[in-house]
């Protein structure tokens, strides 16, 4: 394992997959961050390289992309359930995002160098024969969403057709976030993939199913979006009187169904 530290602004933050931008005191600060480069196993897979931002004084950014893939998505999953099952001391809550993990921590209790060095330890370890704690949740649909018609002609099927397409596999919540309950659930196939809207719509309902980039998601609050809104669904994904409010989790797996 390599580490080496490169002095810079902050590149991004975990607020930064939800199209948000950094908070001013993040980005008027010079930190270092902490590139680990693990050379490829050959009895078990690795990890991915990852980098490790210190986002202000008390959150530490374990980053496997610069953009959004499978491996990467899969990599930040399984990452965050590893820490959460090997408690470091110090550290108050650990949250994966698309391609990252979010740290909280204590300046206190563990400072930002040796809680990368005990993320570079955790690096290092395989990750065969990690299993998931992934539930499958069935996700009922009215398609008559307002975006509908456009979306499958933009993909060159009738909405039939499109609804089939859409519902043929299960997809996998990539992660929550960006608001109370927010759900990614992805990979459609590259046949599927449309661009997201070129202008925002300044609200949508609770239970918008939405449509973009290759993903469908699922607005759990009434929230501005530019993805294209398809259909609706009365499952909700927050509760704040529960603890955890979200029932859906990274990695868990979503089965879309059509209801009239």
């Amino acid at each position: 394992m390599r580490i080496h530290c490169s002095s810079g602004p902050l590149a991004a933050s975990p607020s930064a997959c939800h199209g948000h931008a950094n908070p001013p005191e993040v980005e008027n600060r010079r930190e270092k961050s902490v590139n680990v480069d693990l050379p490829a196993s050959r009895d078990a897979p690795s990890w991915p390289s990852a980098r490790l931002l210190p986002l202000g004084d008390q959150h530490l950014l374990v980053r496997f992309s610069e953009g959004l893939t499978q491996s990467a998505n899969a990599a930040a999953i399984e990452f965050a359930q590893l820490l959460n099952s090997s408690e470091i001391p110090g550290v108050l809550e650990t949250a994966p995002n698309l391609v990252s993990v979010l740290l909280r921590y204590d300046p206190e209790a563990i400072s930002f160098m040796r809680l990368s060095g005990e993320i570079g330890l955790r690096l290092k370890t395989s990750r065969a024969a990690r299993a998931l704690n992934a539930n499958q949740h069935k996700i009922p649909v009215r398609f008559d969403g307002p975006d509908l018609n456009e979306v499958a002609a933009s993909v060159e099927l009738d909405i039939a057709a499109f609804i089939t397409a859409h519902n043929a596999a299960p997809l996998k919540a990539l992660a929550t976030g960006f608001a109370p309950g927010f759900v990614y659930a992805g990979f459609h196939s590259e046949a599927l993939r449309v661009p997201r809207r070129t202008r925002v719509r300044q609200q949508v309902a609770a239970g918008s199913v939405l449509f973009a980039a290759g993903q469908t998601a699922i607005a759990a609050t009434d929230i501005p979006t530019g993805w294209h809104v398809i259909g609706h669904t009365e499952f909700r994904n927050f509760h704040p009187e529960q603890d955890p409010p979200s029932t859906i989790r990274p990695g868990d797996t979503l089965v879309f169904e059509a209801i009239k």
